[in-house]
């Protein structure tokens, strides 16, 4: 069992960036598919005082719940807030990552950065991701330089 454990979201780019910025630290982390596993309320209520951040800090404003449920106003305690996250787990912002040296919400992906161990922080290939970012950003430019060889 791996002592990195991601609530994650396969949807979401930055659940997948932070996911594979642990892979690449060389951890297969336990996965959390946190929409069809939603935490229980004791679970919840520990992420958030482990991050050190509001509830309403967790809470994806971008969904449809938030508008239909009308969360923008202040009107919620911290109670009922979690409860609406429980109920539509959709409004639980992602990715959370819980290490030994600590649970951050990784948005951006790179504050996973701050609570994997040192010795995880610049292992695997960093070689494979220059060639995925040339790939990705200059395919054609890329193509050509890999002909001159």
């Amino acid at each position: 069992m791996s002592n990195i454990t991601i609530y994650h979201n396969p949807a979401c780019g930055t659940s997948r960036n932070t996911l594979e910025m642990i892979r690449n630290s060389g951890t297969e982390p336990t996965i959390i598919h946190y929409l069809e596993t939603p935490p229980t309320r004791d679970e919840l209520v520990k992420l958030i005082a482990d991050m050190g951040i509001s509830v309403r800090a967790l809470l994806r404003k971008n969904v449809e719940p938030y508008e239909e449920l009308g969360l923008a106003e202040d009107k919620f305690t911290d109670d009922r807030l979690i409860d609406f996250m429980l109920q539509h787990p959709i409004l639980i912002n992602r990715p959370i990552v819980v290490t030994p040296l600590g649970t951050r919400l990784c948005r951006p992906s790179e504050v996973v950065l701050e609570i994997l161990p040192d010795a995880q922080k610049g292992a695997g290939n960093d070689s494979n991701l220059l060639i995925v970012f040339y790939v990705q950003i200059m395919p054609d430019d890329f193509v050509m330089q890999l002909h001159r060889f």
